[in-house]
């Protein structure tokens, strides 16, 4: 410690302010700056909007392929049905629903010209998203419902679905699960 401290005795004053000055250069790139911080959130913002979108759909894709595993794995275990494969359309990918603040406000309004006077009611509202945090600090908005995707046809090949009572039970099983009509149910026999 006592020869840096002899070293910088030494140094010539031309040195000491380059040193100084180098000092400061470095303490002012350390120190972040209001605007760099904002600009870095709205990127971080814009990059997890990015992110949640494409999430959303691929909830979607795995949800409906987690739904045609479950149709295939339970039609496989009825008698006469036989080794199945399951395919489903969807006509929308499900939705989620965020809870929203919703503020209303009512003021009155007077105005006064000559003579006359007029009173107008004035009414005005305005929604706001609510947002929760994750543990790293992370804000996404606060889902209250998820709805399942909307499923538009369903196609099922089936071992047993040459006979007429097997596919008639597999229509009325899909029917019955998915809330589909007939017309868009097909059953067709595998070979």
């Amino acid at each position: 410690m006592k020869k840096w401290i002899d070293r910088v005795k030494n140094l010539k004053k031309e040195q000491l302010m380059i040193l100084l000055l180098c000092g400061v250069l470095l303490l002012v790139i350390a120190v972040p700056t209001e605007d760099s911080s904002r600009s870095q959130k709205a990127s971080e913002v814009q990059a997890e909007s990015g992110t949640q979108s494409e999430t959303a759909e691929d909830v979607s894709v795995s949800r409906t392929r987690q739904l045609e595993r479950q149709l295939k794995s339970i039609l496989s275990k009825v008698e006469g049905i036989g080794k199945t494969e399951v395919m489903l359309t969807i006509k929308s990918g499900g939705k989620r629903i965020v809870e929203k603040d919703l503020e209303q406000s009512q003021g009155k309004e007077e105005n006064q010209e000559e003579n006359a006077a007029a009173v107008s009611d004035q009414a005005s509202s305005s929604e706001n998203t609510v947002y929760q945090r994750d543990a790293q600090g992370n804000e996404r908005p606060y889902v209250t419902e998820e709805l399942a995707p909307e499923i538009e046809g369903v196609l099922v090949i089936a071992q047993g679905a040459g006979n007429a009572s097997v596919a008639a039970e597999i229509t009325e099983a899909v029917m019955a699960l998915f809330g589909v009509e007939a017309h868009k149910i097909k059953v067709m026999k595998m070979e």
